[in-house]
Order: C-alpha cells, then structure tokens, then sequence
C-alpha cells in the first residue's frame, strides 16, 4: 500500500513541451541550409565575374577582344596567350610605376603598423601627462577628410622640397593612417589581463620588452587586420597619388590612367596592368585571410 509521502514524492507523468522558438531563431534555421548557401556560392561566383572577364581579357590578343566578347574563349581556347604580359614587361612607365608602387604601399604600411603599435600601447598602458586628451585629439583626427588637406600639405611638400616625391607621398599614407590605426590598437591593447602585464612587469620585464615579448603576440589579429587595412589603402589610392606625384614616381594606378589618357585603344598594355595591380592586393589578403578575421572577431569574443 502506497503511503501519503510517497505519493506526494512521485512525479506524475505528464507531456513534455518543446521550447518554443523566437522568429529571429526560426528565419536563422531556415537561412542555413543548403539551399542558401547554394545561392551565397552563386552570388560570389557572380561577383567574381569581373575579375575572371579581366584575366581572359588579359590573356587574348587586341584583336580577339575587339572581334567578340572575352565569354568566346571558352569555345575558342586557342585565343589564349602570353604576349600581352610580354608586352607589357617592355613598357618602362608601367613596369616603373609598379616599383613605385611597391616602394610607397610597403613604407606606408610598415611605418602606419609600428608607430600605431607603439602608440596605442603608450595610450593603452602607459601614464603620461594629458594621455585622455591627446587621444580624443588622435581619435578627432578620424573625421578629417583627405581631400581637405590636399592643398595646404601640397605646398609645405613644395616648400620642403618633397612634392612629387616618393618619400612625401608615404608621410602623406603614414599621416593619415595613424590616426585610425592609434585608435584601434589602443582599444585592443587596452583589453589585455592588466594581471598579465603586472607579472610581466615583476619579472624585470621592461615597457619595450613587455611591448615585444607580451603584447605584440597577443596583439597579431589587430595588427594584422590593420596592415592588411593600410596596405589595400595605399595600394589603391589614386587621388593622393594623383595629386602628388610627378612622371617619374607615378604609381600603377596614375600610370593605367595616364594610358587611357594617352592611348585609348591600348587594351593589350591596361588589361594584363589591370589585373596585376588588382591581383597582388588579392593575394595580399587571402595570404592574412585567417589574421584578419581573427582580429576583426577579436572583440567580439572578449
């Protein structure tokens, strides 16, 4: 016979209840199956369509483009060939102006990524008369537009003797591209266990050594992300280049401009130059693919 205490200590059995789901969990199930990321992979072979045209464009004679559209070479592969990158290896001002290239986005990038480091490190942990103050000025500095100063840095540049130079196009790159990287490096920096930099500091560490031993490791997503930020920037930019470099320090995007410019039907010089000034960047960033998502999910995790 059951007792009263037993019968108050059993559960009765009954239906279970199955949690009901938000709609924004609902639409987030549905939106992952296979079906959608069928059409996400369709739309980025779509949005590849341009570049694939431009490397076809790039490997087919002047005569072949002006013939037919650059989808024929699938039925006509035979139209492929090399001589317009041959060609385009014989021409100084493009050739020159990749080099150019190369000597003002690697600075730029190089001289942006470590005094940024340094200084967001100084904003970060480092106590100095004024610090709150001189990082609002930095981080203000974010709302400048370029184009603003373009004219009064064009004549301190002319009177310095560094317009259409190389060197005044990469101070013109650093200056403008302290100010963000400051700004996100300090706030990474600044999200650092302050217990792993006091042990640090116990050890005998230094600010230089606990700068490069400590933080810098910790710190690789962002700074990744920040050259991979400045060195698409830079390889990019055609007004600042535009504006302040001359013939002999033009880099390749001036240089694709000024032969359109100056040879309109030239196509087997722009095409394969148009690629190879779009595929390096490209290269770039899938090289740093992983850093840069790293430091771009970085904090969102912390």
């Amino acid at each position: 016979m059951t007792t009263q205490a037993e019968g108050i200590g059993e559960a009765a059995p009954g239906p279970v209840v199955k949690a009901r789901q938000s709609l924004g969990a609902r639409i987030a199930e549905r939106l992952s199956g296979g079906l959608v990321r069928a059409v996400l992979l369709v739309v980025g072979l779509f949005w590849l369509v341009p570049t694939i045209g431009l490397l076809i464009s790039s490997l087919r004679t002047p005569e072949d483009m002006s013939a037919d559209g650059w989808w024929k070479v699938f039925a006509k592969p035979s139209q492929l060939t090399f001589d317009s990158y041959q060609k385009l290896l014989e021409n100084s001002d493009i050739t020159n102006s990749l080099v150019n290239t190369v000597l003002i986005t690697v600075p730029a990038t190089v001289l942006v990524v470590v005094i940024g480091s340094l200084a967001g490190y100084a904003f970060a942990w480092m106590e100095f008369p004024g610090r709150d103050w001189l990082f609002l000025a930095m981080v203000g500095l974010l709302v400048v537009p370029v184009q603003v100063a373009l004219i009064p840095i064009a004549e301190l540049f002319g009177e310095v003797g560094l317009f259409g130079s190389i060197l005044g196009v990469v101070l013109f790159h650093v200056g403008f591209g302290l100010p963000f990287a400051v700004f996100l490096l300090r706030n990474f920096f600044a999200e650092i266990p302050r217990e792993l930099l006091e042990a640090a500091r116990l050890d005998g560490a230094g600010e230089l050594r606990l700068f490069a031993r400590v933080v810098m490791p910790l710190g690789g997503p962002a700074i990744a992300s920040l050259g991979i930020f400045q060195f698409l920037w830079v390889w990019n930019d055609m007004l600042i280049a535009l504006v302040f470099t001359k013939s002999g320090s033009q880099p390749i995007t001036v240089a694709l401009q000024t032969q359109v410019r100056q040879f309109g039907n030239n196509i087997d010089v722009l095409a394969p130059g148009a690629f190879i000034s779009m595929v390096i960047p490209l290269a770039v960033f899938f090289a740093f693919q992983r850093q840069f998502v790293s430091g771009v999910m970085a904090g969102a995790v912390k």
